[in-house]
């Protein structure tokens, strides 16, 4: 293996920049004119300002609000993103069909967009000179203005999708709209009335349902602000200080910067829901440093993607989709994030597993003391930068809304990374907190505790010892924040026709019936064949809900090879919650149960970005890295099901919690994911054979089915194995003790 400069340098930020351009889609921009830059940058500031301060001062009305929030992504998407992204069309060009290189068709396609979803709020008390007419008596029954905006805005919206994730989601949502509309000529089950073309521009245009539904609605008053405060709170120090503390705990032991990945992802996770972002952040350190202790490139850039992978359902910053399913399920949001408490801790408890029984099989030792950081040095410049994460966690498990949680820590990341009580001129934006604080607890937003906390960490946070960060810089990580939530934005708009069609039609439950239906015969069958005499292995009901979960679990893998988490989540969860709920699953484990496959998805060969974008960090081959990120992750592919048979894990779920309960199944559901990474690995105490691994594998699988009873079969299946194991270890060690 080679261990030269060239291959396990660290890469510059320029390089890392390029990486993660080239495998998040959402960052690979058509170049603009100088003078048209500037003016997308202040459209960008604007469309950042307006959500900050909506969040804090309050919302306007809400077909307002998103119809603002749809005209900024209109009008940066079609700017920064090209008809088709080829390096031609991204590169600068000069034409008179193009102005600042926007070619004049998408500057076309731009006004209609906005015109399309500012007419909601303008028409919405109707225009008399028109003969529009209030839109209470509009629903259904839309006039020739409502089918012209509503069929542009459903188009343009499918091509935002298109621009800035590529061509899978449009044409699964083309096949939902022709569902709706084709009904009649569907067959079996299927088959329905049909949707009138107007009714069914009307449902997806007007707010409630459709593009103006749920998922904008979150998106635009939730998801973008926490977007936009993991963005500021890494440039002004936070991800810095996550990863020499994760240096600190895990970089000195087997394996060591191996781990240091693991933990600085976990890290980054709570305030970062992209996979790629966190891989680059955290990958440009640990991958150069994994490959120097001997780590195999591939392995290396496999086990900085699964960590990464485990942002978007690591508390309390998890995706978009954490706060769409605290819609879906009319619950608080801090609800969910305990919930995901747990599938979190059990995902990393997987991949740091197979990190440290990886390093032992390669006889890999940890960092030396000398290159380890000074935790007094470390804290000591940078205790500063964790005051924003710890103002949001407080105002949010405070019980105030997830905006104003947001509102909070954006804030305070401002003023941690800007003001300095050495320079009296940055003060203004404390004393703005401030006043802010003391507006809220006048008018009773804010209790006199909460309000305190508030100033006391605003003005402690001027006191930052790390040199201050300018305008300038700020002004990037505000931009860079808006673009990372224009693909989240497209997605979220898109998918709404989704869930306007599912309610429209029922298809969700119907499909959800022919999951189920399909399980039951299939089990029934298999009921035959395992049923021995008298002896009932397994109930007819047991093995159609294991089907189930079965099937919907490979349909979000399958469907994950193309569409972002969110998007997956929303479409398989209408399918999931009905079928499941036929079969006494509680929602909330039925939810968490596709969100954490949809999650496994993005590890899933052949399309898995963030492991190909380690990859690229790592000059490894990127098919290769993605079978090892998958095969870090396996523990996460089975652990799902336990939270289905035994909802306890999920701390909150309707079935109620007991402790004793909940750290029995935990222990068992932590064993039965450490046999499953030993036999990936091939390494317990000692190397294993294939069929020391194939029982331990089989034993881990059993093991995660929450039973006493499944707990002796896994371990009477895995005790030949550990025999033979403790036998070897001790044939080994008597020698070295003798010698």
């Amino acid at each position: 293996m080679s261990t030269s400069n060239d291959t396990d340098r660290e890469l510059s930020a320029e390089e890392l920049a390029a990486i993660e351009e080239k495998y998040d889609e959402a960052s690979q921009t058509r170049q603009v004119s100088p003078s048209v830059g500037k003016v997308l940058k202040v459209v960008a500031l604007v469309f950042a300002l307006y959500h900050y301060l909506t969040a804090g001062f309050g919302l306007p009305a809400d077909h307002w609000h998103m119809g603002w929030h749809l005209t900024g992504l209109f009008i940066l998407t079609y700017a920064l993103f090209p008809i088709f992204r080829t390096k031609s069309l991204l590169a600068m060009k000069v034409s008179r069909l193009r102005i600042g290189n926007i070619p004049l068709y998408d500057l076309v396609f731009m006004i209609l967009g906005v015109a399309a979803s500012l007419y909601v709020g303008v028409a919405w008390r109707g225009i008399p000179a028109l003969g529009i007419e209030e839109q209470t008596f509009r629903m259904g029954n839309p006039n020739s203005y409502d089918i012209f905006f509503g069929v542009i805005i459903i188009v343009l919206v499918l091509d935002l999708a298109r621009r800035t994730l590529g061509w899978v989601l449009p044409l699964i949502i083309c096949v939902f709209i022709s569902y709706a509309l084709l009904g009649p000529y569907f067959p079996g089950i299927l088959q329905h009335p049909g949707v009138k073309f107007n009714t069914f521009v009307s449902s997806m245009y007007f707010p409630q349902e459709g593009i103006f539904g749920v998922t904008l609605w979150v998106v635009s008053t939730i998801v973008f602000h926490f977007v936009l405060f993991g963005v500021i709170a890494q440039r002004t120090g936070l991800g810095a200080l996550f990863i020499d503390n994760a240096t600190i705990l895990a970089g000195r032991y087997t394996g060591g910067p191996a781990k240091v990945s693991v933990v600085s992802s976990a890290f980054f996770g709570t305030i970062s829901g992209s996979s790629v972002a966190n891989t680059v952040s955290t990958g440009a350190l640990t991958i150069p440093n994994m490959k120097r202790l001997g780590y195999p490139a591939h392995f290396a850039g496999g086990v900085e993607a699964a960590a990464s992978a485990g942002g978007q359902i690591t508390p309390p910053i998890m995706g978009a989709a954490a706060f769409i399913m605290a819609e879906f399920l009319e619950l608080p949001y801090t609800t969910i994030v305990i919930a995901a408490i747990f599938p979190a801790m059990l995902h990393y408890v997987g991949v740091f597993a197979v990190v440290h029984l990886m390093a032992r099989k390669l006889n890999l030792q940890g960092l030396s003391k000398d290159m380890l950081p000074k935790f007094a040095e470390v804290w000591r410049d940078g205790w500063a930068n964790i005051i924003p994460l710890v103002g949001l966690l407080i105002v949010l498990f405070s019980g105030y809304t997830p905006f104003m949680s947001a509102f909070c820590g954006i804030s305070l990341s401002v003023i941690v990374g800007m003001a300095r009580h050495r320079a009296p001129v940055t003060l203004v934006l404390p004393a703005a907190f401030i006043a802010f604080v003391l507006w809220k607890y006048s008018n009773g937003g804010f209790d006199l505790v909460m309000s305190a906390i508030l100033i006391t960490i605003s003005i402690v946070g001027t006191f930052n010892p790390q040199p201050r960060v300018m305008i300038p810089e700020m002004s990037e990580s505000v931009q860079l924040g808006v673009k990372y939530a224009l693909a989240v934005g497209a997605a979220s708009a898109a998918v709404g026709i989704v869930v306007g069609v599912i309610n429209t039609t029922g298809i969700g439950f119907r499909i959800g019936f022919m999951v189920t239906q399909g399980a039951g015969a299939m089990a029934s069958s298999l009921y035959d064949l395992i049923t021995v005499g008298g002896l009932e292995l397994f109930a007819v009901t047991d093995l159609q809900l294991f089907l189930s979960l079965v099937f919907v679990a490979v349909a979000c893998i399958l469907m994950g090879a193309g569409i972002p988490t969110t998007a997956l989540y929303i479409m398989l969860v209408s399918v999931a919650q009905p079928a499941l709920a036929q079969l006494g699953v509680p929602p909330i484990a039925s939810h968490m149960f596709v969100l954490y496959y949809g999650v496994v998805s993005e590890i899933t060969p052949p399309v898995c970005t963030s492991a190909y974008a380690a990859a690229a960090i790592a000059n490894a081959n990127p098919f290769r890295t993605g079978i090892s990120a998958f095969t870090l992750g396996l523990g996460k592919v089975v652990a799902p099901m336990a939270f289905v048979y035994a909802p306890v894990l999920l701390i909150v779920s309707s079935t109620g919690f007991d402790l004793l309960t909940f750290s029995y199944t935990a222990t068992s559901c932590i064993l039965g994911v450490l046999f499953l990474s030993a036999a990936v690995v091939g390494f317990f105490l000692t190397p294993m054979s294939v069929p020391e691994r194939l029982l331990f594998a089989l034993s881990g699988v059993v093991m995660i089915a929450p039973s006493f009873q499944a707990d002796l079969v896994a371990l009477a299946i895995a005790a030949p194995t550990l025999i033979i194991q403790i036998t070897k270890r001790r044939n080994v060690q008597a020698p070295a003790e003798a010698g």
